[in-house]
Parts: C-alpha cells; sequence; structure tokens
C-alpha cells in the first residue's frame, strides 16, 4: 500500500464504495479533484474580502467533500477554518489555508491512487 493512501480513512472509503458502487466513486472522485481546487481558491478570496459568509460555506463545502471519501485531517482542518471567526485567524489564516491545500494535495493523490485500484 503506497503511504499517500495513508490520508484517506479506508473504512470510510470502503463503506462509500459498497453504498454507491465502485464506477460512481470514481466519477466522485474526479469531481473532488476538479471542484476542491476552486473552492479552495473561493476560500482564499473570501478571507481576503474579509467575506465571512463565503469563507464559511467555502470550508463547509471542503470539509463535507472530504467526509465524504475518508480524507479526515483534511475535512477535520476545513471544519475547523468553517467553525473560526476570521477576526480569530489575523495572519494565522494564510498558514492555515496553506496547510488546507497541502492536505488536499495529499488527499486528492491518495484518491487517484484509488481510483486507479477500483
Amino acid at each position: 500500500m503506497n503511504s499517500n493512501r495513508s490520508s484517506i480513512d479506508m473504512s470510510t472509503f470502503t463503506e462509500l464504495q459498497d453504498a454507491a458502487g465502485a464506477d460512481f466513486v470514481v466519477e466522485l472522485i474526479e469531481t473532488f479533484i476538479d471542484d476542491a481546487p476552486q473552492q479552495l481558491q473561493a476560500l482564499r478570496d473570501a478571507l481576503g474580502r474579509g467575506d465571512e459568509a463565503g469563507f464559511r460555506r467555502s470550508a463547509h463545502t471542503l470539509k463535507s467533500n472530504g467526509n465524504t471519501f475518508g480524507a479526515l485531517a483534511f475535512s477535520a482542518l476545513a471544519r475547523d477554518l468553517e467553525l473560526c471567526k476570521m477576526s480569530d485567524l489575523g495572519a494565522q489564516g494564510q498558514v492555515l489555508l496553506q496547510r488546507l491545500e497541502g492536505e488536499y494535495r495529499l488527499a486528492a493523490q491518495a484518491l487517484k491512487e484509488l481510483r486507479h485500484a477500483t
């Protein structure tokens, strides 16, 4: 097993495959890989504009989508951002977004590997 897959909770991923079917999970993975970078950019843009509602909405979407696949570290960080007041983020905001983007890259790589293994 590749170490990248450790960013995905395999029991959650297997449950998703059992419930939705392997072919549909491949489609979901492709949608996540295509859409998440746009949501990450929307999160960054909302932070820059001070748009708390947009920030929370994007963080919530990322959290939910990550949870679908069992990308637990990614989802937990997105959840923390969703629940945080932007005024409390300060200079930490950019650092947290970079961490979230790093977690996305790990999750996306693991999902690409799992997609090809299905």
